[in-house]
């Protein structure tokens, strides 16, 4: 009788130890426990039961050679069978396969076993198939399982004490949900493979006496003293050539940089560490094993807590790697836009539980908010806006400044709570919010009439006021850009203040001499915001040429609305690039054609468009844009519902394709509302 099975390696029959079929399947349950003869070899191999075997490949028969292959060596595991190594370390064959064969290499041996297996008549058939085949990345070549002689560790015991450390919470992490990731691995850890065949690392602490006897020690001292004690006398001893595995090298990291094992100072000052910070794919990797050489060889954990950030991808969502040639160089980077820029770029990317694709247009961006800075900087300079460390901001009285001091106080203690989360991305997002959209775009504008006003009790107060807040921004901003922020400090505040780097977090905590939260000044500082930024979007939306001058009326006035427009006048002409404000004339009294309302809270203000555009013609226009936008979602919801489109696409482009769907969307939501305003 004959057994077929199906092999896309003929050449490591020559190291077959057994033949596998499914325990439950009924063509091989007669031969199950027998043997057969392995043809070009002669040696007589058993027929095994494993589930390994898939009844609906090939024959449902499969070859077992435990040497070269992960799944065969797990066979081999369970039914104790010899691993018979064919390769020497070039993937010539070597002495354990017949002599013809001797020296051959791997490819030229396949081809010779198919020859010598079709000349004997023991060849069912051949057939093209398609398969993972490992390749090495740096050589091209195929990566051939070898087995060879390796140190291990006992990661199964070690893993215990770093499960429970977790499971007791003495070390979390943030978010919680990668402890999942955590266990799955410690609880499912093989025997740990520590020796590397590199010409470079730690050595391995194992020495060989004149007959092969291994002597671990701590160091060759040791080592010798153990030989001594054995031999009976001094012998010659060669250490090992493997070295440590860099993961179990790098596990050490926590402690071994602390002087371990002598119990320094600094060890003692500083494990455990508190919070370690890194990516999700090295969870396994890195943190793990800390942990576990952590407990082993300290007793105690490494740190308590262990923040897992986003792993940084190109811009194009693949992982950065050197043979890819898609690695971002940040020295580059930073040449280029400067450290601050790189670095609140990472922050500002640094979300739980996503990846980010890193671009240079994000690092741009930062770039100019970089600069942004500088400029608001050399304003309060040349506004003399001069920096008081006895200035109390809690006495400010001006609506604008007490405001942006409320803000400020915002700000401060959305950043704590952010921080405290390590929410490094939304503490970035609030304190670019604050610096670009309300200390810039509005305080510095609204401040603007007043600084001019010379040396009144109001500019004096302002000046401090924007000089604090400035203040507020460097300290806040330090840890994410902490070479412009430091620069600034020095000619904002001298050199006699110290370093921001050194200096007390802000606390903005209720207190008669802390800055407060003045409800009143945000609420009136608000309606001067939205009503600027309505007359703003009227503008945008039906196409008010840059330079044209329109009046702003009022319908039903409040004395509230009226006091806040007559005190504002100057800063919302200038800012909504206003003709005039006319609290005379109200809505009953016009008639215009293409008078547009713009309601902010319980405010109803006018903006008499017929001099400054033609309505017919505008409308005209929107309803063509609204048309060119309708078409383009419809080609997008057509192409994003194309199943092909969807699964063969690469991933950046199909999100290309959702971004412009948002972007024509919100376009025509635009239109839209400019449309209703004009009919």
């Amino acid at each position: 009788q004959f057994i077929t099975i199906a092999t896309t390696r003929p050449e490591t029959m020559l190291g077959d130890t057994a033949i596998a079929v499914h325990p439950d399947d009924e063509r091989y349950q007669h031969l199950i426990g027998k043997h057969a003869e392995l043809p070009l070899v002669g040696r007589m191999i058993p027929i095994v039961a494993d589930s390994y075997s898939d009844p609906e490949k090939g024959t449902g028969a499969v070859k077992i050679t435990p040497a070269h292959d992960f799944n065969d060596f797990e066979v081999g595991t369970r039914h104790k069978l010899p691993a018979i190594s064919i390769f020497d370390q070039n993937a010539c064959l070597n002495d354990a396969v017949p002599e013809r064969f001797r020296g051959m290499d791997r490819f030229k041996a396949r081809e010779q076993v198919v020859i010598e297996l079709e000349t004997l008549g023991l060849m069912v058939k051949k057939e093209d198939i398609l398969h993972m085949v490992p390749y090495c990345e740096r050589t091209g070549e195929v990566v051939e399982p070898f087995l060879t002689d390796q140190w291990f560790a006992d990661a199964a015991t070690l893993a215990q004490p770093a499960i429970k450390a977790v499971k007791q919470g003495k070390m979390q992490f943030i978010p919680k949900n990668w402890e999942n990731t955590y266990f799955e691995w410690l609880r499912n850890i093989q025997p740990w493979c520590i020796s590397r065949q590199l010409w470079w690392g730690h050595r391995i602490p194992a020495w060989y006496g004149p007959d092969d006897k291994i002597f671990v020690a701590m160091d060759e001292a040791e080592a010798n003293a153990l030989a001594a004690q054995h031999y009976g006398k001094p012998v010659q001893l060669r250490q090992d050539e493997d070295v440590l595995d860099t993961w179990f090298s790098s596990a050490l990291w926590p402690f071994s940089t602390l002087g371990w094992p002598q119990k320094t100072p600094e060890l003692q000052l500083c494990y455990p560490g508190d919070v370690l910070i890194t990516g999700h794919d090295i969870i396994f990797f890195w943190v793990a094993r800390m942990m576990m050489l952590g407990l082993h060889f300290m007793g105690d954990i490494p740190f308590k807590k262990v923040c897992i950030t986003a792993l940084v991808r190109d811009e194009k969502g693949q992982k950065m790697s050197k043979s890819k040639g898609n690695v971002v160089d940040p020295l580059e980077f930073i040449d280029q836009y400067g450290a601050d820029a790189v670095r609140f770029s990472l922050a500002s990317l640094a979300g739980p539980g996503r990846d980010v694709n890193f671009s240079r247009s994000q690092v741009e961006g930062y770039r100019n908010f970089a600069t942004k800075i500088w400029n608001a900087f050399r304003f309060c300079e040349h506004n003399g806006c001069d920096y008081d460390p006895a200035f109390d901001p809690a006495q400010a009285k001006e609506p604008v400044n007490r405001w942006i001091i409320g803000e400020v106080c915002k700000t401060g203690k959305q950043m704590a709570q952010q921080l405290d989360d390590y929410r490094f991305d939304e503490a970035c997002s609030t304190i670019y919010h604050f610096v670009w959209g309300k200390f810039c775009d509005w305080y510095l504008e609204f401040t603007k009439p007043i600084l001019a006003q010379g040396d009144t009790p109001t500019a004096e107060e302002t000046r401090h006021v924007t000089a604090w807040v400035l203040s507020q921004i460097l300290h806040l901003l330090h840890p994410f850009m902490p070479f412009v922020t430091e620069e600034l400090w020095e000619h904002l505040a001298g050199k006699q203040a110290g370093r921001l780097i050194t200096a007390q977090w802000p606390s903005y905590a209720k207190a008669a001499t802390k800055p407060s939260i003045d409800q009143a000044a945000q609420k009136e500082i608000q309606w001067l915001m939205n009503l600027i930024s309505q007359v703003r979007v009227v503008r945008s939306e039906v196409n008010v040429p840059q330079k044209a001058k329109i009046s702003l009326r009022i319908s039903k006035q409040r004395q509230q609305t009226t006091d806040r427009l007559q005190h504002y006048q100057d800063t919302i002409m200038k800012m909504a690039r206003l003709a005039a404000i006319d609290l005379e004339q109200t809505i009953n009294d016009m008639a215009e054609v293409g008078a547009v309302q713009i309601l902010v809270e319980e405010d109803t203000f006018v903006l008499p468009l017929g001099d400054v555009i033609n309505i017919e013609d505008e409308i005209k226009r929107l309803r063509s844009e609204l048309s060119e936008a309708e078409t383009e979602i419809k080609q997008l919801n057509d192409k994003l519902s194309n199943k092909e489109f969807v699964d063969r696409a690469p991933q950046e482009i199909v999100e290309k394709v959702l971004a412009r769907r948002q972007a024509a969307e919100l376009r025509r939501q635009k239109i839209m509302q400019a449309l209703a305003r004009l009919q």
